[in-house]
């Protein structure tokens, strides 16, 4: 009942939301006060409405002189607009004086009306302009007590009142169909700006852009989503799916969503967190077959709308790691996903949606519709994202039996069941939740098949109409040269081209490597593991240093690569270098200073790198898979069309082909490897595209 109440109150008051923000939209068109007065003596005007409401279409024709004239009086200083009370005591000379921009204004009324229906950004901006035109055809005096107080910044309703005096008819028989077509043009908002920017290609791309966290914030419907999960940024991180928690849930608190981010409290928890946590609460619970209850505490910390709930239990959280090996792992993760949802109830919050992400939270669906079913939480609805399907969580089924007190039905080929005495806890969330997603469209297609499936492909054909695949983003507040702390010298889309090499030569002087802007800086930053395609690069790097070509090499993993990296740079000591390290704010000053980024991974999920690389102006050299063809096109030598550069097959002399394109035209062809870079740049690759389809996705499984 408390969901019901807050989507009706909701609904009431989302149109005096827009009247209150409707001054930020305003600033994007110069005001003209000198119609303000023009639209008071036309009471008697109004009687004709009626009859008067079909001539207005022979005026199109002048649309375009009509609106180049109308953009040089939007030049106008603001402070003008303060006179219209005065002038009100003599309207009759004003009429005259304003009689030719009414003549010139007119048409502009005309052409901006139909955009407002078919655009939804539009509608925000023009919907206060339609509340307070209405009172201006029945009451006129009382449009100027509500006018006064705004006088200093809603000028375009000033501007667009002068056309009511001359031609009111229309203006009351188009503005109110608007009203009434606004929420249905909300769902296909992109065909609508392509059609409508021709028209009005100079006002209304700034409009958008100040309007859209507004038009979010008011009109998206509100959903509650528990995100679970083992890891989160900035509290614990080990891969991509520490990111993924801290940016998505950020991204749809935007999106008019409310988010709880659900964690275990590991001991490896900066101490500057475990210090501002709030303790909320504290229960017990029983585990499975052991005969025991375990402690559940619930220590709580806000940030930037979302809140982070971890569960607190030293028996199982006190490692340094948050992953150990599965010996430990299956009890600890059983305890949490149960955990999860028993703190839910105990808060008595109740999410639409429970997010749940990878093997580690993979009990938690089977949980919702197994012992917690008939409890509060036991109505949401379940998603569970695979971040990355080679970690699956399998174990013999006695052990995960004992440990999670599920039910012998789970434990069957369709569910749990892998092979024969094993369980698999991820196979079981994919089995009992409503919907699965992945990290990108192509991986959704290639974990059906068995090169990809590691043993689920099978699994995941039988469930491919839940399936789903939504590429992931970065947070552009971490990874921003505009800003970003780390780098020698900030820049962006303007002055990349003047301000990137000086960060190419500070990394060159930090790394010990020969500092000369000539040189092509290739720059590797992975997990030091197989799947990263990393024999593919230690095989070809003799052929890569060619005397033109340095390779920075940033992060750890397998000794087998460790090793071969290190003596690559001692053999090619001022060309190459190895920071077998992680340090994250090395690796935002080589997303800066290389030239290019590889990525020449066996399979990708999504990858977060490449996209890293092309926000910084770096272009990537991709294996076409996963979330990296998804996400880079291969340059096109003679369109000059393309992002970066690809290769398909799992082969280095692929690789190393690829590398040469790269190569060739950064020597051969720097304009067009600029255009490039200024391009990727401009590509949007943040969260907010991904966070909207996740949305939709949550709207798509709370219809009512």
């Amino acid at each position: 009942m408390v969901h019901k109440k807050a989507r009706s109150s909701k609904k009431k008051t989302t149109a005096k939301k827009v009247v209150k923000k409707a001054p930020t939209p305003a600033r994007t068109v110069a005001p003209v006060a000198e119609p303000v007065t023009a639209v008071q003596p036309t009471e008697p005007a109004v009687v004709e409405t009626p009859t008067a409401a079909k001539p207005a279409a022979p005026a199109a024709p002048k649309t375009r002189t009509s609106t180049r004239k109308t953009t040089s009086t939007r030049k106008k200083p603001a402070s003008a607009a303060k006179k219209p009370a005065p002038v009100a005591e003599e309207p009759t000379p004003v009429v005259e004086e304003t009689a030719p921009v009414v003549e010139e204004v007119a048409p502009v009324v005309e052409e901006t009306t139909p955009v407002v229906e078919e655009t939804a950004p539009v509608v925000e901006e023009t919907t206060p302009v339609v509340e307070e035109v209405a009172p201006v055809v029945g009451e006129t005096a009382p449009v100027v007590e509500e006018a006064a107080p705004v006088a200093e910044e809603p000028a375009p309703v000033v501007e667009e009142a002068a056309p009511v005096a001359e031609e009111p008819a229309p203006v009351v028989e188009e503005t109110t169909p608007v009203v009434e077509e606004a929420a249905p043009a909300e769902e296909e908002p992109a065909p609508v700006e392509e059609e409508t920017a021709p028209s009005v290609e100079e006002d209304v791309s700034p409009v958008v852009e100040e309007v859209k966290p507004m038009y979010e914030m008011s009109n998206l419907p509100r959903r509650s989503i528990a995100f679970i999960g083992s890891e989160c940024h900035p509290f614990v991180k080990t891969g991509g799916l520490g990111d993924v928690m801290y940016a998505l849930p950020r991204q749809l608190v935007k999106l008019n969503c409310d988010v709880r981010v659900i964690l275990p409290r590991y001991a490896c928890i900066p101490q500057k967190f475990q210090e501002k946590m709030e303790y909320r609460g504290e229960f017990y619970m029983d585990l499975g077959n052991t005969g025991r209850n375990y402690y559940v505490g619930i220590m709580e910390y806000v940030c930037d709308g979302v809140v982070y709930d971890f569960i607190d239990n030293q028996e199982f959280f006190s490692t340094g790691n948050p992953y150990t090996n599965l010996v430990d792992d299956i009890p600890k993760y059983c305890f949490f996903s149960k955990a999860a949802l028993a703190a839910l109830n105990y808060l008595n919050w109740i999410p639409d949606i429970v997010h749940c992400h990878d093997w580690q939270a993979g009990l938690v669906p089977v949980y919702l519709r197994t012992l917690f079913k008939d409890s509060p939480v036991g109505h949401a609805r379940s998603i569970l994202t695979i971040h990355n399907l080679r970690f699956q969580g399998i174990y013999n089924i006695p052990t995960i039996r004992y440990w999670s007190g599920l039910p012998n039905e789970v434990f069957q080929m369709g569910a749990l069941k892998d092979g024969y005495q094993d369980a698999n806890m991820l196979k079981g969330g994919i089995a009992y939740a409503d919907r699965v997603t992945t990290v990108s469209g192509t991986y959704a297609g290639e974990i059906q098949t068995a090169e990809y499936g590691e043993h689920l492909e099978g699994h995941l054909r039988y469930h491919s109409g839940k399936l789903r695949g939504i590429v992931n983003g970065i947070d552009y507040d971490m990874w921003n040269p505009a800003t970003d702390p780390a780098l020698a010298e900030h820049y962006d889309l303007g002055n990349v081209l003047d301000h990137k090499m000086a960060n190419k030569l500070a990394l060159q002087k930090e790394l010990g490597l020969e500092q000369d802007e000539g040189k092509f800086v290739i720059g590797l930053i992975s997990r030091l593991t197989n799947q990263k395609g990393l024999d593919l690069v230690s095989s070809i790097i003799p052929m890569v240093l060619d005397g033109n070509t340095q390779v920075v090499v940033l992060g750890t993993g397998d000794r087998e690569y460790e090793d071969t990296f290190r003596y690559y740079e001692s053999a090619h000591r001022g060309t190459f270098c190895a920071c077998i390290q992680y340090d994250e704010a090395r690796a935002h000053r080589i997303y800066a200073g290389a030239d290019a980024l590889l990525v020449p991974s066996r399979f990708e999920p999504c990858g977060l790198t490449q996209l890293n690389a092309m926000h910084y102006g770096t272009l990537p050299i991709v294996r076409e898979t996963g979330g990296l063809k998804d996400t880079v096109e291969p340059y096109n030598t003679f369109t000059g069309d393309g992002n970066g550069f690809t290769f398909d097959r799992y082969d280095a002399g692929l690789l190393l082909d690829a590398i040469n394109r790269a190569k060739t035209l950064y020597f051969t062809n720097r304009y067009h490897w600029d255009e490039v870079v200024q391009r990727d740049m401009a590509k949007d690759v943040s969260w907010e595209n991904s966070a909207r389809q996740y949305k939709n996705l949550y709207l798509e499984l709370t219809q009512w």
